[in-house]
């Protein structure tokens, strides 16, 4: 899962990416709420987390933009306003909740788990192709019911592969969407990550996943011709 944090005290935005890598979320950060716009308005995030008072635009701005431009994915506002009308002002405004400053990340953590089950149901938490099945949430992967151990850039280049089997994703592409920040070009990282995928997985040839000479990679329909 993909998460945009737009926080500029610089101590909270450690603990929190930090909390969120180590739980599988690739995590996009801006100190800046200026670019924290641009990033929400034009990026796919699973969760936004907004510090209400950054520099630039600050966190309500941005959520009113998002809302505005008809980005409803889900947002958590993170500040150290605890008044009933900056929550009140908040949740009117479109965010799908609110938690004051201290706070443990496994907590933030709990409510974006249970945010997205509110929010997509159950089902869309675990994706299913064939025998392959991975639930989002808990971040267990099964072939034919039998558990697959995975890391978590494993799971994350899965996950991926498997929201849209049968479309075919350049190397760039995968770069970008699993491992959170750009490489060179020419890097084997994609490569190499596939190829321990396959070993691990060991996934019959009706959902295979295959590389696509001069393009990338995809994950084959079960019904897709060989």
């Amino acid at each position: 899962m993909k998460a945009l944090l737009v926080e500029d005290e610089q101590r909270i935005a450690s603990f929190v990416c930090t909390g969120l890598r180590e739980h599988g979320f690739l995590v996009d950060h801006c100190e800046d709420g200026n670019l924290g716009y641009d990033y929400a308005l034009a990026r796919d995030y699973d969760v936004v987390l907004l510090d209400v008072m950054v520099p630039g635009r600050d966190g309500l701005s941005i959520l009113k933009a998002m809302r505005r431009e008809g980005r409803n994915m889900p947002v958590i506002l993170l500040t150290a306003r605890n008044e009933l009308d900056d929550r009140l002002t908040g949740l009117n405004l479109g965010a799908d909740d609110y938690l004051a400053k201290p706070f443990y990340v496994e907590e933030l953590v709990a409510r974006i788990h249970a945010l997205l089950r509110r929010v997509s149901g159950e089902r869309q938490n675990v994706l299913t192709l064939g025998p392959l099945r991975l639930d989002r949430l808990s971040r267990v992967a099964e072939v034919n019911g039998r558990a697959v151990e995975l890391t978590a850039r494993e799971i994350n280049l899965l996950e991926y592969l498997m929201r849209s089997p049968g479309r075919v994703y350049t190397r760039t592409q995968i770069l970008e969407h699993v491992w959170g920040y750009d490489f060179e070009p020419q890097t084997n990282m994609v490569d190499v990550c596939i190829q321990r995928l396959r070993k691990k997985l060991e996934l019959p040839d009706s959902v295979a996943i295959e590389a696509v000479r001069g393009v990338g990679y995809r994950l084959r329909k079960p019904d897709a011709p060989a």
